[in-house]
């Protein structure tokens, strides 16, 4: 970074422009982080100029150009930082570990794949500057597949039945998130982070603005029905007790029918002993209905444990490989007694 840039740095914070950060996560999106990037710096030269911003990609161990992409792109513009993970940490971890890295006023959630419209990035900062703390985009309708849409609309409803907490529908993470909150990411300490549930759980007042999803702009998606069953396991895991206590209840049900069966199978043999032959159907329907039933719950405790397991290991959210344009990163920190006043 040469003189004039670090001295036009120091008059923009000397000025007290607040500052914006975008945070991307992204893996194996060598077709859109360009365009990303492009558009979302055309965005603060020509509708957010009052704001001074940071673009952090963080790259979650992408295979294909995508961090060559991105080493040329902070090459040209100082503003764009990047973060390379050392392997990929998976859906939740990175995403969240990116936010917590952030030296905004604000910070800025988004896809990099076009899902989440860059358009309505001045929409929350408006509702910001009104005095939301937290603005969160809710998908009201999508251009994805159909059954697809209907299969989360399912899990969102029946998630937010079965939890204690009031939980988001079709709210993916594309949002902003002010300091302050970025602040009580940073102290929680949660190494399996789930942001949906913090937000709801932890949030300050919010602001919904409903959108419409777009197709991905290029490449192809990188969820399938194993990172599905993990967002659906860990919210299940994380915010119900609806789980163990049908586990319970069903499990009370069925000890009671069962016991019911066997003593009215007992009068009738004793009443009718020549006439009344059981048979082996009954016993094998019984096994089968009974070990089934203890297998599945058995699975669902199982997550529960898994999910104990990795919190008590506390391992870290992720391991860097490298930094790109963060050299006067703790210059752009927050005070530390600045940040407790703000939480």
């Amino acid at each position: 970074m040469d003189r004039k840039q670090i001295e036009k740095q120091k008059e923009r914070r000397d000025s007290r422009m607040k500052k914006i950060s975008i945070m991307i996560p992204c893996y194996n999106e060598e077709e859109n982080v360009v365009p990303m990037s492009e558009a979302v710096v055309r965005l603060f030269e020509e509708e957010l100029t009052e704001y001074d911003y940071e673009i952090l990609f963080i790259d979650n161990d992408s295979s294909d150009h995508t961090r060559a992409l991105l080493r040329e792109i902070c090459r040209k513009n100082k503003h764009i930082r990047a973060i390379f993970n050392a392997r990929n940490f998976g859906q939740f971890n990175s995403p969240y570990y990116g936010m917590c890295q952030t030296t905004g006023d604000c910070t800025v959630a988004i896809c990099c794949d076009f899902q989440d419209p860059v358009e309505l990035i001045p929409q929350f900062v408006r509702e910001w500057e009104n005095g939301y703390k937290i603005v969160c985009g809710i998908k009201t309708t999508s251009k994805e597949n159909k059954f697809m849409r209907f299969l989360r609309s399912c899990y969102y409803k029946t998630i937010r039945k079965m939890s204690d907490v009031d939980q988001i529908e079709h709210f993916t993470g594309f949002g902003l998130y002010d300091r302050s909150f970025i602040q009580v990411l940073r102290e929680l300490n949660d190494p399996t982070p789930f942001l949906r549930g913090i937000v709801a759980e932890l949030g300050y007042r919010r602001k919904d603005i409903p959108y419409e999803q777009q197709k991905r702009r290029a490449g192809k998606t990188h969820n399938n029905w194993f990172t599905l069953y993990d967002a659906a396991m860990l919210s299940f895991t994380s915010y119900t007790k609806a789980g163990l206590r049908i586990a319970t209840v069903s499990g009370f049900a069925m000890a009671s029918v069962s016991m019911v069966v066997a003593l009215i199978y007992l009068i009738l043999k004793l009443v009718y002993w020549e006439r009344f032959v059981a048979g082996m159907t009954p016993i094998l329907l019984a096994v089968l209905v009974f070990g089934s039933i203890q297998l599945f719950f058995i699975g669902f405790l199982g997550e529960y444990v898994l999910s104990i397991n990795k919190r008590m290991m506390k391992r870290p959210l992720v391991i860097e490989e490298e930094r790109i344009n963060c050299e006067e990163e703790q210059e752009e920190q927050i005070e530390p007694d600045v940040m407790k006043k703000a939480v």
